[in-house]
């Protein structure tokens, strides 16, 4: 498992689909017993490297998304499933 302190999620104003994300994140977290993981929501502009260790965002603004090292891309962002299967993989999860 990759070691994540910070989960940043992200849209266009911050607000919204982000905090939506950001709970659905919470979630799955929780559902598969990861714990000590910082999770926030924010505008796409504060997406940054060392923001933090993983980002996650709508697909919709993939020409958005700067160059990050770790990054989800939903194709839709109130899946849970879909969330639970990129976030197991993007954290080696078995």
């Amino acid at each position: 498992m990759i070691k994540v302190k910070k989960i940043m999620c992200c849209c266009g104003q911050g607000l919204g689909s982000s905090m939506l994300v950001r709970l659905n994140v919470e979630k799955v977290l929780k559902n598969l017993g990861i714990k000590g993981v910082d999770v926030e929501h924010s505008t796409i502009a504060d997406a940054v490297a060392g923001a933090a260790d993983l980002f996650v965002f709508g697909n919709d603004l993939k020409q958005f998304v700067p160059n990050l090292p770790l990054v989800i891309l939903l194709d839709n962002i109130v899946n849970i499933k879909e969330l639970e299967e990129k976030l197991k993989k993007a954290l080696q999860i078995e």
